[in-house]
């Protein structure tokens, strides 16, 4: 496992399917050059980008392709709020 680099950017990618999925999942993570990507393909696809560093914290472990665990869905509701409320206010 790499160390991580507190002055370095993180991005933590999640994707939800609530018709076949019962949980977020990571589909991509990374720090540094990886995070920028991340943001760059968000930015080009127009997928809203959430900051939160203490989220980003918390997920740091996770795998990619892994469920979000239970004690995450407070803070991962809050950035699925964050989207729907762009969604509502950009349509």
């Amino acid at each position: 496992m790499k160390k991580f680099t507190p002055n370095r950017k993180e991005a933590i990618a999640l994707r939800f399917d609530e018709a076949s999925e019962d949980a977020p999942k990571v589909v991509a993570r990374g720090q540094g050059l990886i995070a920028d990507e991340i943001l760059n393909q968000a930015g080009d696809h127009e997928i809203p980008i959430y900051e939160d560093e203490t989220l980003v914290d918390l997920m740091r472990e996770l795998n990619i392709n892994e469920t979000i665990p239970e004690d995450l869905y407070q803070g991962v509701a809050e950035v699925f709020a964050f989207i729907y409320q762009l969604d509502k206010k950009y349509k």
